[in-house]
């Protein structure tokens, strides 16, 4: 039986290999199925002049759902996820920059723009 385990462990890790999983692949998170990706809330806006489009967008989420902030920005910036865990996601000039997290606690979650001063979402996120 211990070699049928090994068999099948080998058998996995060249799959892996052969659809390109990469822990450098920032896009794709290790263990998220292309259903998980397909329930993720999706957050977009756009930092351009000096403004930001829209501002406090709001969106509906389930604990652990992933959440996905979609920016394109000509300017760096910070995103800071008010929610339980907290993160900080760094903003570069470039387009398509996605930042992924989940929610471990239920409630109000704003994800505002440090520099801007704006808040570009509201995600309430419920058990």
């Amino acid at each position: 039986m211990t070699r049928t385990w090994r068999d099948a462990a080998v058998a996995l890790a060249v799959v892996a290999a052969a659809l390109g999983c990469s822990a450098e692949d920032s896009t794709k998170q290790p263990g998220v199925s292309a259903t998980a990706e397909a329930d993720a809330v999706v957050v977009e806006f756009r930092i351009a002049n000096g403004t930001v489009s829209p501002v406090n967008a709001r969106r509906d989420a389930k604990v652990g759902q992933p959440i996905d902030l979609v920016v394109d920005s000509d300017s760096e910036d910070e995103l800071h996820v008010h929610a339980t865990p907290e993160y900080t996601f760094v903003v570069r000039p470039g387009a398509g920059q996605r930042f992924r997290f989940t929610v471990e606690v239920p409630g109000r979650v704003e994800v505002e723009l440090h520099h801007a001063h704006k808040t570009v979402a509201t995600v309430v996120v419920r058990p």
